[in-house]
């Protein structure tokens, strides 16, 4: 419940404060004094757009402050967002509001804790709730009736929105994979072409070994120069062990160097390493020449091994060229490609799986719309009969109201299109609401659906009407009044209303008027030292808490009587009223 509100430097207020009881209050006053100002500063405060018209003139920054009490269900979702109310239960919402450089700033804060736009405007839907005639152009739109009945619905049908929602989105995403994957199945198919036949080039090749280049082209020089080999072969062989008669061998010439030092050394064994050294190295020379006489002796030319060789070395370097630069890097990419190719092939596969999700998903959302489906039927029933009860005391006796679902593409929000009929007049059709509701006859309509939230899950505990009695008069304006006094019994409820009928009904009234004032501006000098009072405009907001003085104002929002006769009529509504509140 809304105790109090202060404002400060906002629109044509310079300050102000209200302070709220239960039950049903108003705001009257002649038009434009401001009324709307009062509830303006309540929606900013509670995370409405500003702008900077709402920052009075001369000023830099406005600031609201509000005051609620809050019930212990608002506590314990307070606490989840780890706002702890104060004393009493206690919460006090403030909003400051800056001119910038080249923008508006702005700071909300709940409790002193600094709060975003989302949080704000949970907390919002969860203290006051404002209705405006101009809502009603809201109310005949088909997304808006269809909020209204889940809203009526309740949890049920919030935690069935909540599950279409989901299974929405899994079908959605479902389905966006498979017609992507579908539009690409030609560049695929396309790719799938070309990496098939540079793997067949690659695949011929054979190519398992890096270094089988290398290895054939050794291989191709020594079959090239068996004749060289063998020649140099012998040679060597004749220098290391078997030299000729007139050149000896490397052999022979370390034997004669090994039997000196050996018999050098049986007089000085300091040369005994000097002798394993040479008889080391005639080993070594012994085991050379053996082995060069092997080798040369297993040469032999192979004209077919080195046509193959040369065939090979070729088709390797053709690869290279293509694939390469090396035969590492060719077979690097063969591997690559293979991989690619395996993901493509395998993607038919996936298309299939795709398609057998997506076809899953979306037989799951025509199941989880077909429950919320019902789930509406069953809250539209209840509606049609609550909403038709509220309407005849409204003047409204002959009223028709239906709750139509007609059925639509499944969406996020279900696969219901909700659409009110409404016939206001005995033996009329019942047509579509935007087709046939007048204005009063939509300010009634909004106000008997508001009376059907009471009550309901997450309900405002305050209720705030700026001029839904428009366009009414006479035993609708009662009829209005008789209604916003029993929604005043289970919520605060605050109306801005030209009628005198409702203004009566009201536990509390208060007069919303413009004045004039002198501000004095220390900008502005005279003479060097006094000030020049500004001529300013403000509103005022006052109590009507005195009989005499409210029964003054109700006769001034009367008009078209004598003074006489517009006293005796507040008087007599005011009796009026008192009496039927006494009654009810």
């Amino acid at each position: 419940m809304l105790v109090n509100l202060k404002i400060n430097n906002f629109a044509l207020v310079d300050s102000l404060e209200l302070n709220l009881e239960n039950g049903l209050s108003v705001l009257t006053g002649e038009t434009g004094a401001g009324k709307s100002i009062i509830l303006d500063a309540i929606d900013i405060v509670l995370g409405g757009k500003p702008n900077v018209r709402m920052i009075r003139s001369g000023s830099d920054r406005t600031i609201i402050e509000a005051t609620f009490n809050v019930s212990p269900g608002l506590s314990n979702w307070l606490c989840s967002q780890e706002i702890d109310p104060f004393e009493e239960d206690t919460l006090i919402c403030s909003r400051e509001i800056v001119i910038g450089k080249t923008s508006l700033r702005s700071r909300s804060r709940v409790n002193g804790v600094v709060v975003n736009r989302q949080l704000m405007n949970d907390l919002r839907s969860r203290l006051v709730e404002i209705t405006a005639q101009g809502q009603t152009v809201n109310l005949l739109i088909s997304e808006k009736q269809r909020d209204l009945l889940d809203a009526y619905g309740g949890k049920l049908i919030n935690n069935q929105t909540k599950k279409v929602t989901e299974v929405y989105e899994i079908a959605n995403q479902a389905k966006k994979e498979l017609e992507q994957i579908i539009q690409s199945e030609q560049d695929l198919l396309q790719r799938q072409d070309w990496l098939e036949f540079r793997l067949k080039d690659l695949n011929e090749a054979e190519l398992n070994d890096p270094d089988e280049l290398d290895e054939l082209e050794q291989e191709r020089d020594r079959l090239s120069h068996v004749v060289e080999l063998q020649q140099l072969g012998h040679q060597a062989y004749q220098m290391l062990y078997e030299g000729d008669r007139d050149e000896p061998a490397a052999a022979d010439l370390l034997g004669k160097a090994e039997s000196c030092l050996m018999e050098m050394a049986e007089y000085d064994t300091e040369l005994s390493p000097i002798l394993e050294m040479v008889q080391s190295g005639l080993a070594q020379i012994v085991e050379a020449g053996q082995q060069i006489s092997s080798y040369s002796d297993g040469l032999e030319t192979d004209p077919e091994r080195l046509s193959e060789i040369e065939s090979r070395i070729k088709q390797l370097k053709e690869i290279c060229r293509k694939y390469g630069p090396d035969l590492s890097d060719a077979i690097a990419l063969s591997q690559q490609l293979q991989q690619e190719l395996k993901q493509i092939t395998d993607g038919e596969q996936s298309i299939a799986a795709l398609q057998q999700e997506h076809e899953l998903a979306e037989k799951q959302l025509i199941q989880e719309c077909q429950k919320l489906t019902q789930l509406r039927q069953k809250a539209a029933t209840k509606l049609e009969k609550q909403l038709v009860k509220e309407l005849k005391p409204l003047a409204m006796e002959k009223v028709i109201f239906e709750c139509r679902l007609e059925s639509s593409k499944p969406t996020a929000k279900g696969a219901d299109k909700v659409v009110f009929y409404f016939s206001p007049n005995a033996g009329e059709t019942a047509q579509p609401l935007s087709l046939i509701a007048s204005g009063g006859e939509m300010s009634r309509f909004l106000l008997a659906l508001k009376s059907c939230f009471t009550g309901a899950e997450e309900s405002s505990s305050t209720l705030i009407f700026d001029e839904i009695d428009a366009g009414v008069s006479g035993k609708v304006a009662q009829a209005i009044a008789e209604k916003l006094h029993q929604l005043g019994k289970q919520h605060q409820v605050l109306c801005v209303t030209h009628q005198p009928l409702i203004a009566a009904m009201a536990n509390g009234h208060f007069k919303v008027e413009k004045t004039i004032i002198e501000e004095k501006s220390p900008d502005k000098k005279q003479n060097g030292s006094s000030t020049i009072p500004d001529i300013r405009t403000v509103v005022r907001i006052k109590s009507l808490g005195e009989h005499t003085i409210r029964v003054e104002e109700l006769a001034q929002i009367t008009g078209g009587h004598s003074a006489d006769d517009a006293i005796a009529f507040a008087e007599s509504l005011l009796a009026k009223a008192a009496k039927y509140r006494a009654s009810s």
